[in-house]
């Protein structure tokens, strides 16, 4: 027996000696400009959140671990914006001196889009809202030189950073309203709580230049407005619980409020948008919102079985898309070959064909836990 044991562990140790250690120190880069159909899954890592990533996926693949491109940290639900004019990604952090407690520390984190890694960080005023995630916690104004991080302590405040001299500026007051929605030049509006909306025009400097105030627009009891509008031309379409839409014009310094329309038709009264990121928008002008049947007080929240999708100008339903298992959030493409992306129930990524509706792929392990918001790359 001793005899055989020797003879294995000299047969294992001659086999063993043939590999070869891996080579470290190797960094692979992605091109600045990334395809059309690859994609950005932000999982707040929701049950330990100062873990976060952002995950970098090729919608396209069929492959496993093909898809999988590579991630960036985003701690405490890190909130980002990509800009176009650049390979950068912007991530608005907040960290604490001992992990878990001990001096918070907020962050904007400059990411080289080629590499995932950071380049630079500009520090904040330690303030930023620590909300659920959403498309406009984090935007970019003034040709994106501009970056706006929304504030709430309860008090609430916009942060203003120059990141291309990587400099902080100003924060700017915002009582009453929430959210950074960028307009022309150096505006943004901010969806208040008596149905308003508030727009700063920063100076040069970037403090505040002036700011003026719509009239209430849409009823806060009755008809409560959503935050989360599909964007397009410089158009933000707001949604409300009951199913109507806002149009709001954007492209200047003072917002522009549109005559509301229904996205609900006589025979579909029980039907009402819902979900976490409920609004999207393709390159065509066509708007995307998830739909629940059998709505009530409340299932604003609720996952949507439905995409139905409209054509913003004509005010009118083109298509509606039945999902594979209901979805929390979508995002969609924007080239001339749109996909539907969609964050299921079981927090994977379904893929559809936005044009047809066909359900493509299912996208999953990836390392994801709860990738709550999909952002199409850019």
């Amino acid at each position: 027996m001793k005899k055989l044991m020797l003879v294995a562990l000299i047969c294992a140790s001659a086999v063993f000696a043939e590999i070869q250690p891996e080579p470290t120190g190797i960094i692979e880069t992605l091109p600045e400009t990334w395809p059309a159909h690859w994609i950005i899954a932000h999982d707040a890592a929701f049950f330990h959140m100062s873990d976060g990533k952002l995950i970098v996926l090729d919608a396209d693949s069929d492959d496993v671990t093909g898809r999988f491109k590579g991630f960036m940290n985003a701690s405490f639900i890190g909130m980002f914006v990509q800009a176009r004019t650049r390979p950068e990604i912007y991530l608005a952090e907040t960290f604490r001196s001992r992990g878990s407690r001990g001096e918070r520390t907020d962050v904007l984190t400059i990411y080289d889009k080629r590499t995932l890694g950071p380049v630079g960080e500009v520090v904040l005023p330690p303030k930023r809202s620590s909300n659920m995630p959403t498309d406009y916690n984090l935007q970019l104004v003034d040709d994106e030189k501009l970056a706006l991080i929304y504030n709430f302590t309860p008090a609430q405040s916009v942060s203003v950073v120059d990141v291309v001299a990587r400099e902080f500026l100003a924060e700017i007051p915002i009582p009453g309203c929430a959210l950074t929605y960028p307009m022309g030049g150096r505006a943004f509006s901010s969806v208040c709580g008596d149905g308003s909306l508030l727009t700063v025009v920063l100076g040069d400097d970037g403090q505040q230049a002036s700011s003026s105030r719509t009239e209430p627009f849409f009823d806060v009891d009755d008809d409560p407005m959503m935050e989360k509008a599909a964007m397009h031309g410089g158009i933000a379409y707001f949604p409300t619980f009951h199913g109507n839409i806002y149009p709001v014009d954007l492209n200047g310094t003072v917002p522009v409020v549109g005559e509301p329309w229904s996205m609900i038709g006589d025979e579909e009264g029980g039907w009402r948008p819902g979900g976490l990121q409920l609004a999207a928008s393709d390159s065509s002008g066509h708007l995307y919102f998830l739909m629940h049947a059998q709505g009530r007080e409340g299932s604003h929240k609720d996952p949507g079985v439905e995409v139905w999708v409209f054509d913003g100008e004509a005010e009118s339903r083109v298509s509606r898309i039945e999902l594979s298992l209901p979805a929390i959030s979508i995002a969609v493409t924007r080239d001339d070959n749109p996909l539907l992306i969609a964050t299921n129930i079981n927090m994977e990524i379904d893929v559809y064909d936005a044009t047809s509706g066909n359900h493509l792929r299912t996208l999953g392990d990836f390392g994801q836990e709860t990738p709550l918001i999909l952002r199409a790359a850019h």
